[in-house]
């Protein structure tokens, strides 16, 4: 028997009970370890098994449990396995969109990206990407801002990124790139090492709560604010298509209000942690500190250059690029409106 349940299995739940589970299975790219993110599919998992009174039951494995992180998408696109958790910019690759959406550099704020994914016409452009490749997203985890990164070395001017080698991310990274430093990715579980042995120079992975429990402190002496880079980022659970399809519409609706849920939890969870990790990381030597006006100046001009020329080649990031733009710019009127005096 194949040991991914690409179909469902029907099984007996609850003792002396006539109903039924359908039964997934679903891979992480992360580890269930991870603060946040970790646990996020698995209580995402307990959601969805709840309101379905058990007749929905998915097992979640961390991050190679079936397959390399980097290869949950295709295994999902495929069917080799029925769902997945992810970072979405993780396949810019095959999925141009999703860099924007991933992390857009001085882009949205949470509570922004979370109106626009839903109730502004965000989602029905980004379904549009993932079809052709089989798969169904369901936005599922909203990451506060991030910080801007650990350096080895102080950033004065814009001078001091040249030659840099930094493990970015995303359209941020691709910025950084014009600015003269030398990008890369790095899974999550190697960044401490490649610090350490100087393989990088500077590395950023995510929020306080998460950089401090990776031990980045220990080998890093500065951490930069503010996460110019992802000021939001999503977070989602993907599908196979003909898994997706598969199900009934009232457990496909159950699964996308049990993320939206989720969304809830993580944000509470995320915005009560960040200063109890930040005062963690300058206990422990680290400085923490913000990137110059003239240097944060230069990322949003790279940043820009790079989006405009993103969807130049791209139609669905260019839709969703002017889509995201002009909601920005027409709901951050309401907190202009509502602003108080310092």
């Amino acid at each position: 028997m194949n040991k991914f349940l690409t179909l469902a299995t029907m099984a007996a739940v609850g003792v002396g009970s006539s109903v039924t589970a359908e039964n997934f299975d679903l891979q992480s790219v992360f580890g269930l370890t991870v603060p946040s993110i970790g646990p996020s599919p698995v209580n995402w998992s307990n959601k969805v098994r709840m309101m379905t009174g058990g007749e929905i039951d998915i097992k979640v494995h961390g991050s190679g449990d079936f397959v390399p992180p980097f290869e949950v998408f295709g295994a999902v696109s495929t069917g080799a396995i029925p769902m997945g958790f992810d970072w979405i910019g993780y396949w810019a690759g095959q999925i141009p969109v999703a860099n924007l959406v991933g992390s857009m550099p001085f882009g949205p704020t949470p509570d922004i990206a979370l109106a626009w994914m839903f109730e502004g016409g965000g989602l029905e452009i980004i379904q549009k990407a993932y079809d052709p490749h089989n798969v169904k997203i369901i936005p599922c985890h909203l990451v506060v801002p991030e910080a801007g990164g650990w350096f080895n070395k102080d950033i004065n001017t814009v001078e001091d990124l040249k030659g840099l080698n930094m493990r970015i991310a995303g359209l941020g990274g691709q910025a950084l790139a014009k600015l003269g430093a030398n990008t890369q990715l790095v899974p999550a579980g190697e960044i401490y090492v490649s610090l350490e042995t100087g393989r990088i120079d500077a590395a950023e992975f995510s929020a306080p709560q998460l950089d401090k429990n990776f031990g980045f402190q220990e080998i890093a002496k500065n951490y930069y604010f503010p996460g110019w880079h992802q000021p939001s980022s999503w977070d989602s659970i993907i599908i196979n298509m003909d898994v997706w399809k598969g199900l009934s519409e009232q457990h496909q609706g159950t699964m996308i209000e049990a993320c939206k849920a989720n969304i809830v939890d993580n944000l509470g969870d995320q915005l009560n942690q960040q200063m109890l990790a930040i005062e963690e990381i300058e206990a422990a030597g680290a400085t923490v500190k913000r990137f110059p006006d003239e240097v944060l100046v230069a990322m949003k001009a790279a940043a820009t250059e790079v989006m405009e020329e993103e969807a130049a080649k791209d139609p669905i990031f260019q839709e969703a690029y002017a889509s995201l733009t002009a909601y920005v710019e027409r709901v951050s009127r309401w907190s202009e409106l509502q602003s108080m005096p310092n």
